[in-house]
């Protein structure tokens, strides 16, 4: 086990920080395949399956607040999760949210439809979903958290966000899947127990992210004030009234970065869906930008090292607002190339420049014996006002516009400019930019 002495003196444990961030990582791709491997069958399957309805838009938008439901428990779940990962422990808190997350998704695939037993098809559907929403919300903050404690000041930035690239790979796994067995069965055959396939091979990854993170051993910093601050805290109540700025400044942060993945990735396809564009053209397009993103990602988190986390995190704010009208407007086109590009800016760039620099930017905003609470308040509530409201509104949005963008659109550009404002109020924490006037870590 690495020692916390070893930590302040910068003693080269790279090996172990791989070993911990490849742990956080599998259980990120755990999470966000549910997301992505949802949001595809909410958009190819769903709609028809739980929700019939004579509209094929009215299923699909009934589909899509099923997926923006599970936002709704993430709040809670990062209250619970992050109390459970100050006070007990961040292993802990880890080996029980990914066990829900992966059960969750196990179980989707074997729920029976609505036209097998009715209205409770999309009831048990929507247990479900809070069930995972309620685990994820501990998820996120206690796998960046668990890497960022074990890595060494100066590269914490680029360690941290290996973690992140769980976020691409979880993309990458259920696309790849769905593309393969589309290729291999017929529509039909998709629709009555394709689309089950990969629910049920979550259950692979949830395993061998067990078998993981169950090897790994508890942060070493949290294991130094195990016995002090950490036993006598309320760790939430205390976040919400010493930090309280910093939550909602933090949440403000989140937004772009929380709205604009959900987008890219699976909205667009309801877009693309409702003004009749080649949707091989844009799941194509897709894979490749999310691709290069597990390349990108930990560059960012290096770049955040080398000049600090808010210019790097600001730029990827700003890319999304100033790029997301023509990025509607190539892809309009219908064209391979010109929507590849776009995809490359937004998601790429654009993305990898925010998620990137969060990893070790929000662990640096709080005290050891309140940092998971605080990572969890800010990680889940961004998450819910960025990608969870827009799941619940995008289709009804498209339905208002007639499938035009400009409401997409609109909600990215105030989304963005709130983050910004919210960025440019915090406080530079890098170790190597902060120049002693922010000393939050180990306190």
């Amino acid at each position: 086990m690495v020692s916390t002495t070893d930590i302040k003196n910068n003693v080269d444990n790279t090996p172990i920080i791989k070993r911990v961030a490849s742990a956080s990582a599998i259980g990120t791709a755990a999470e966000y395949y549910d997301f992505f491997a949802y949001g595809t069958a909410a958009v190819l399957f769903f709609g028809h399956l739980f929700f019939p309805s004579s509209d094929p838009l009215i299923s699909t938008l009934a589909a899509f607040a099923t997926y923006a439901v599970g936002f709704l428990a993430r709040p809670l779940g990062g209250i619970v999760f992050g109390h459970i990962g100050d006070k007990v422990g961040r292993k802990k808190a880890l080996v029980i949210t990914i066990l829900i997350v992966g059960l969750g998704t196990f179980c989707i695939g074997l729920l029976p439809t609505y036209e097998k037993i009715g209205i409770w098809a999309p009831v048990l559907l929507i247990l479900i979903r809070v069930l995972q929403g309620f685990g994820v919300g501990g998820e996120q903050a206690g796998a960046v958290l668990m890497t960022a404690e074990y890595s060494m000041p100066e590269r914490r930035g680029f360690f941290s966000s290996w973690v992140q690239i769980g976020a691409p790979a979880g993309f990458l796994l259920p696309m790849a899947l769905f593309a393969l067995l589309n290729s291999f069965l017929s529509p039909e055959a998709m629709m009555d127990y394709g689309w089950r396939i990969p629910f049920l091979l979550s259950a692979l990854l949830v395993i061998v992210g067990l078998f993981i993170r169950l090897r790994i051993d508890e942060s070493p910093v949290f294991a130094q004030i195990r016995e002090t601050k950490a036993a006598e805290s309320r760790p939430v109540i205390e976040v919400i009234r010493n930090y309280p700025g910093i939550v909602v400044k933090g949440v403000c942060a989140k937004l772009i970065e929380a709205c604009t993945f959900a987008m890219f990735t699976v909205i667009v396809l309801a877009y693309g869906k409702a003004n009749n564009l080649d949707a091989t053209i844009l799941m194509d397009s897709m894979i490749v930008a999310v691709l290069l993103e597990i390349i990108a990602i930990p560059a960012m988190g290096a770049l955040s090292d080398r000049i600090g986390r808010k210019p790097v995190y600001i730029a990827g704010a700003l890319l999304q607002v100033i790029a997301i009208i023509p990025f509607f407007m190539a892809i309009n086109q219908d064209i391979y190339w010109l929507t590849q590009i776009a995809m490359i800016v937004v998601i790429t760039l654009g993305h990898s420049m925010c998620y990137a620099p969060q990893a070790s930017y929000f662990p640096e905003l709080f005290p050891t014996h309140i940092r998971c609470s605080g990572i969890a308040l800010i990680w889940q509530i961004g998450s819910l006002v960025g990608s969870g409201v827009l799941g619940l509104v995008a289709v009804k949005i498209l339905q208002m516009t007639g499938g035009h963008y400009y409401g997409m659109a609109s909600y990215v550009i105030v989304l963005g400019i709130i983050s910004v404002i919210g960025l440019l109020t915090m406080p530079e924490t890098a170790p190597k930019r902060r120049h002693g006037e922010y000393q939050r870590w180990g306190h």
